[in-house]
């Protein structure tokens, strides 16, 4: 496990096209309340604000905060669109493949999409680095959805001893949905760095 920071993309970045599958032996009601099955693509979103976590089956920075997703979820997941994706390489980290994706899923009573990005083209779009990493977009006037919120989720790391609350997170979703501006002094989340496919390492890798 390698201590992560993020990159911190640019607020305001365009959401980038993503086509990817979702995960087998998951359910959720995706787009128009219909049950998905299959591949999820960015022109099949809603014109509402969205949230794509980078997250993982087996990292401990990702499972100390799951209940904290479970609860977000249930507080927002009505009025903001809530993506999972594992980008992570099966090569190196088999346990973050299917199977291990979808116990999670099911053990944590989760129904949003969570997705495959196993070419590593979403996560190196976003310039993700680590797990978890939250991407929160919105709509303009024009339905693009631009980039509002990167960072951390809250301040609660494994064995520091603060409370999984999301505040970070909530704040951000709070302003954009009563169409106010978020805090530009955004905080980096922290996490195990995301484990490229061998020899297919981003510039700002390592």
């Amino acid at each position: 496990m390698v201590r992560t920071v993020s990159t911190m993309l640019p607020l305001g970045t365009k959401l980038p096209f993503f086509r990817l599958e979702v995960v087998p032996k998951t359910s959720f009601c995706g787009v128009n309340k219909q049950e998905v099955v299959g591949y999820i693509s960015s022109n099949d979103l809603e014109n509402k604000p969205l949230l794509i976590m980078v997250i993982c089956a087996h990292c401990p920075f990702v499972r100390h905060i799951e209940s904290g997703i479970t609860t977000l979820f249930e507080d927002y997941g009505d009025r903001v669109q809530i993506i999972a994706v594992s980008s992570n390489s099966l090569a190196t980290h088999p346990q973050d493949g299917p199977d291990g994706l979808a116990n999670q899923a099911q053990e944590q009573g989760w129904d949003f999409p969570y997705l495959m990005d196993p070419d590593q083209k979403l996560a190196k779009a976003l310039k993700a680095a680590c797990t978890p990493d939250f991407f929160l977009f919105s709509p303009a006037k024009n339905g693009e959805q631009g980039l509002r919120y990167r960072g951390q989720f809250d301040s609660s790391r494994p064995g520091n001893g603060e409370l999984v609350t999301g505040e970070d997170l909530r704040e951000a979703i709070d302003a954009v949905l009563a169409g106010s501006n978020v805090c530009k002094e955004q905080q980096p989340s922290i996490g195990c760095n995301i484990k490229w496919n061998p020899g297919k390492e981003p510039s700002w890798f390592g």
